[in-house]
């Protein structure tokens, strides 16, 4: 590749995520979609919208005239049916279109996945990216946090995602599978025992998985509450005001125990000596990172082991993505195959 062609390339870094995907260029370019395609039901639906898929929220606005796909589960693509594999091409074609702003410019990126999606996922993520860019990657997301925060060594990475929670110990090179732990409890399984609790509670009230998901990201928490959380639902089409103070808090420290229990699994892969560093280096990351008191809730978990420093990322929303553009840009793109899963 000439200097000239590195120099016009667009480059970009690319979380694509089971809720949102957010992106960054090189150009200054920066936007998060919500990880949605939609497709009109009927001829109705094509003269309503104009299009013939939607994305995003708009899809959102408009889901009662579309039918909605969310092609990504538990971060990576669904391969349910061929249908689930277009929305996820279509959209990751969306995502790159918008961010070209209009110039016909040769693009390479970088995307995130879990880290311990499997060859399969990894490969299915490429066959989709390398349809719409000549030159991608993908790398671990918590890695891209640390690469982002240029934390490389002696710490431990929890990105909290809606279908995933990834930890991850950053040793100095590119974390290998043992460093690397994906759960398969993030904020959509927040979502879901959310609405269930609240459904068994006030079993008279209307509530959808998207109403429950905007609660969440509004009033999420951890640990005793300052007030109660009081949220207005509607019974047969009537508002009213109903306490959830008691499911929001139980739902949310669902997730602690087993983030607490592989931060440990991790942190026992290093050397003793190196240890008490790690402890004092845990980011939580991802949208999750949001949940009031959760940084605290763990640092006390983790009291016995020593001195324990738990912080969160300034930017939850673009960190992972602001990781990948900064690789991206450090690393030129003909030699991306040397240091992760790329074509």
């Amino acid at each position: 590749m000439s200097d000239d062609q590195e120099t016009t390339q667009l480059l970009l870094g690319i979380d694509f995520g089971t809720s949102r995907t957010a992106v960054m260029s090189n150009r200054g370019y920066k936007k998060i979609t919500r990880s949605i395609v939609g497709y009109p039901k009927d001829i109705i639906g094509i003269k309503f919208l104009g299009k013939s898929q939607v994305f995003g929220d708009e899809a959102l606005k408009n889901r009662s005239a579309l039918t909605l796909y969310h092609p990504l589960e538990d971060g990576v693509v669904r391969e349910a049916s061929e249908k689930d594999y277009n929305a996820a091409l279509e959209l990751l074609k969306h995502v790159i279109n918008e961010a070209r702003q209009g110039e016909d410019v040769e693009v390479a990126g970088i995307i995130g996945v879990p880290s311990r999606a499997s060859i399969m996922n990894k490969e299915l993520l490429l066959k989709i990216a390398r349809e719409v860019m000549p030159v991608a990657m993908v790398v671990s997301e918590p890695f891209m946090v640390a690469y982002h925060l240029n934390k490389l060594n002696n710490c431990i990475i929890v990105d909290i995602g809606a279908g995933t929670v990834d930890i991850c110990g950053v040793k100095g090179a590119i974390p290998g599978s043992k460093d690397q732990i994906t759960i398969i409890k993030g904020g959509d399984y927040i979502d879901e025992r959310l609405e269930s609790t609240i459904q068994q509670k006030y079993y008279d009230v209307q509530i959808t998985r998207n109403l429950v998901r905007t609660i969440k990201e509004q009033h999420a928490f951890v640990g005793p509450p300052e007030q109660p959380l009081t949220v207005t639902l509607r019974s047969d089409g009537r508002p009213g005001e109903y306490d959830i103070t008691a499911e929001m808090r139980a739902v949310c420290e669902s997730i602690v125990p087993d983030i607490v229990e592989n931060i440990l699994t991790i942190m026992k892969g290093y050397d003793p000596e190196d240890q008490p560093e790690v402890l004092q280096n845990i980011v939580l990351a991802g949208g999750g990172s949001n949940i009031k008191g959760l940084d605290k809730m763990v640092a006390d978990r983790l009291y016995e082991y020593g001195e324990i420093g738990v912080t969160c990322v300034s930017d939850p929303d673009y960190s992972g993505c602001a990781g990948a553009l900064r690789l991206a840009q450090d690393l030129p793109p003909q030699h991306w195959d040397k240091i992760g899963f790329a074509g």
